[in-house]
C-alpha cells in the first residue's frame, strides 16, 4: 500500500466539485477554508467549485479539474468540494496513470467514495474518508482530522453524543443523543485492512470496472479485511439486498469484521430493522453498528488501505490506524 505525503505547514490543498458546487453554501465554504488556512494550509481552487449546481460542471471537466490538481506540483493534497449525487458521472474520465505517477493524498466525504475506492482498489494508493473542503467546523471530529492529515494518527475514540435527521436539517447542530456503540458480541476486537465509505454510493460499484475488489482481496487476504458503511437513506431492506449482493461477489471473501455507522435517514417498508438486515446477512461475522461513522456527526476519519483497528466494550469503543 502506498501512503502519500501527509501535509505540513505552508501546503496547499487542492480543491475540485467532483460533485455538487458550493454556491448554495458560500458562507460555510469559505468559513471552512478559513480553518484549514488557519491551520497553515494554502487553498487552490480548480474548476467550477463555487458553481450553484448540482454538478460542478460536465463530467468531463470536472475530471479534468481533478487531474490538473494532481499534476500541479504546487499541490500537495486534494479535497473534494462537497458531496451531492453525480460523482458516479466522472469516474470513465479520471486518469488513472496521472493519479499513480503523482500520488498525493485524496480526501473526500458521502459521494466521492466512488472515487476513494477507485483510487485505493485499482492503484494501491491509500485514500481519506473524512470531510469534504467544506465540511469544516469548530467541532472535535474536525480537529481529529486535521490531526490525521499532517500525520498525526491519534487513537479515534467514540465520542459522547450525535446527532440526528433532525440536527442534520437543522442550521444549528444538535448533539443530544448518547453514543452508543452495537455489536454482535459482548465485546469486540478485530483489525485488518480498511475499506469502505458511504453504502449508498458503494452498492452502485458492485460488478463495476471502476472498483477492483478481487485485487485487493487477494493482495490483503493475509491482514483480513474490515469494510465500513456510512448509510445515509438506504432503507433496511435496501441494504439487507446490497450486503447479500456484495457477499455474493466476494467482497466478503476474507472479511474480519464490519462498522456500520448511524442510518441518518431511517426506513423501512417490511419491519425489518437495520440490526435484522446486519443479522440476516452477514452475522457471522463479527460486526459494530451505530459507529460513529458517517452522516450522523460526530464521524471518524478512515483512511482506506490502511490497518485498523477496533475495539469496542459497553457500548463504547476506539479504533487506531497503522500504515504499513
Amino acid at each position: 500500500m502506498k501512503y502519500p505525503k501527509f501535509l505540513k505547514e505552508n501546503d496547499t490543498v487542492g480543491v475540485c466539485a467532483l460533485s455538487a458546487g458550493v454556491g448554495k453554501k458560500l458562507e460555510e465554504y469559505d468559513a471552512s477554508l478559513d480553518i484549514l488556512r488557519f491551520n497553515g494550509y494554502k487553498i487552490k481552487e480548480k474548476g467550477n467549485v463555487r458553481i450553484n449546481d448540482e454538478r460542478g460542471g460536465s463530467a468531463k471537466s470536472r475530471a479534468n479539474a481533478l487531474k490538473t490538481l494532481y499534476k500541479d506540483k504546487d499541490v500537495d493534497m486534494v479535497m473534494c468540494a462537497a458531496g451531492g449525487d453525480f460523482c458516479y458521472e466522472v469516474l470513465p474520465y479520471i486518469d488513472l496513470e496521472t493519479i499513480k505517477e503523482n500520488p498525493k493524498w485524496f480526501m473526500g466525504y458521502s459521494d466521492p467514495t466512488s472515487v476513494c475506492l477507485m483510487i485505493t482498489t485499482k492503484l494501491d494508493i491509500a485514500t481519506i474518508y473524512g470531510l469534504n473542503a467544506g465540511s469544516y467546523e469548530e467541532l472535535k471530529y474536525c480537529e481529529d482530522n486535521l490531526s490525521i492529515i499532517k500525520g498525526d494518527l491519534i487513537t479515534q475514540y467514540s465520542y459522547e453524543l450525535y446527532e440526528d435527521k433532525e440536527g442534520f436539517l437543522s442550521d444549528e447542530r444538535m448533539f443530544i443523543h448518547p453514543v452508543y456503540w452495537k455489536g454482535n458480541n459482548k465485546e469486540t476486537k478485530f483489525k485488518g485492512r480498511c475499506i469502505g465509505g458511504c453504502l449508498d454510493v458503494i452498492k452502485d460499484m458492485i460488478g463495476t470496472d471502476y472498483i477492483d475488489m478481487d485485487n485487493f482481496n487477494d493482495k490483503y487476504k493475509d491482514d483480513g479485511i474490515i469494510w465500513y458503511f456510512d448509510i445515509f437513506a438506504m432503507s433496511s431492506e435496501n441494504v439487507y439486498r446490497t450486503l447479500l449482493q456484495m457477499k455474493a461477489a466476494g467482497y466478503f471473501k476474507y472479511t474480519n469484521g464490519i462498522l456500520f455507522g448511524r442510518v441518518l435517514f431511517d426506513s423501512n417498508f417490511t419491519e425489518m430493522t437495520y440490526e435484522d438486515a446486519y443479522n440476516m446477512a452477514i452475522g457471522d461475522l463479527p460486526y459494530l453498528m451505530d459507529v460513529d461513522i458517517g452522516h450522523s456527526s460526530p464521524s471518524m476519519t478512515m483512511i482506506n488501505g490502511a490497518i485498523i483497528e477496533v475495539e469496542s466494550s459497553k457500548g463504547k469503543g476506539f479504533i487506531n490506524f497503522i500504515l504499513k
